[in-house]
């Protein structure tokens, strides 16, 4: 638990330095560095493939972010190149030892293209006005959420198994991360209209505070499911206390895109 939060200590003012101080760009490379990590490990964790393969679903992984910045309308070409080189390694390796299963091909094929493309909502936001603002706030959402459940299922945690994907999850978890989720969308609204006087729109802020809550909830259960399918216990252990890469940011792959579609339909800012 001490790493956990020593790293969280760290790691939030740091990623708040990276959206706030240098130039948009600087937050897209930063976005992909994080993408191609996770994608690295969760092929990893998931399938079996030769090391070409694995590099190559990384680097798919690192240029789906760049290219949201020009709104995705290159992403289906690295995704069709991508799906034509892992099905001509799978053909070529057919009927040896070295061959290449069905589902190791599409989880390949969801670490380098879907999860990347999910994350990258971050950088779509962060091109929308009031970006970086947007950026911040789903980022402090999946995290804090994160933390809220987490420590309202340690400290008041009783009703545990609420779910066989993660049998320690608890009800009184489940519900303290979505409190938390409502109560930082409410703070957050209220210092961007009064402390920056912007536009909040606080009513779908909380919405979005609560749904967003329910979706990185669900964003961690995914990716515990996939860890209890591969049997293992973390993606990696590049932070100490969390995991891998994966392991931080797997909430984020859900609760950036609602952030997202809420913002298209209700200009939260």
């Amino acid at each position: 638990m001490l790493k956990r939060v020593l790293v969280g200590v760290i790691f939030v003012p740091l990623q708040i330095l990276l959206i706030l101080l240098p130039p948009k760009w600087v937050f897209t490379c930063v976005v992909a560095v994080i993408a191609a990590l996770a994608a690295w490990e969760l092929i990893h964790a998931s399938a079996r493939l030769t090391l070409p393969l694995y590099c190559l679903t990384a680097l798919a992984a690192a240029i789906v972010p760049f290219l949201m910045v020009g709104r995705g309308t290159w992403i289906a070409l690295v995704a069709f190149l991508l799906f034509s080189a892992l099905f001509f390694a799978a053909v070529r390796a057919y009927d040896s030892d070295r061959a290449i299963r069905y589902e190791d091909l599409f989880a390949a094929l969801f670490a380098g293209i879907i999860m990347p493309l999910f994350l990258s909502a971050l950088v779509y936001l962060m091109g929308e006005e009031h970006g970086r603002i947007l950026v911040m706030f789903t980022i402090g959402l999946a995290f804090i959420t994160d933390a809220g459940a987490y420590f309202a299922g340690m400290l008041l945690g009783k009703h545990r198994g609420i779910t066989r994907v993660s049998p320690n999850k608890s009800l009184e978890g489940f519900l303290g991360g979505l409190v938390t989720g409502v109560i930082y969308a409410l703070i957050f609204g209220l210092v961007v209209r009064y402390g920056l006087h912007f536009h909040a729109n606080l009513v779908w802020l909380m919405v979005t505070g609560l749904l967003g809550g329910c979706f990185t909830e669900l964003g961690d259960l995914s990716f515990s499911l996939i860890k209890r399918e591969c049997g293992v216990k973390d993606y990696g252990n590049l932070l100490p206390g969390h995991g891998g890469m994966m392991d931080r940011f797997d909430s984020m792959v859900f609760c950036a895109p609602l952030v997202l579609l809420f913002h298209m339909i209700f200009s939260l800012f």
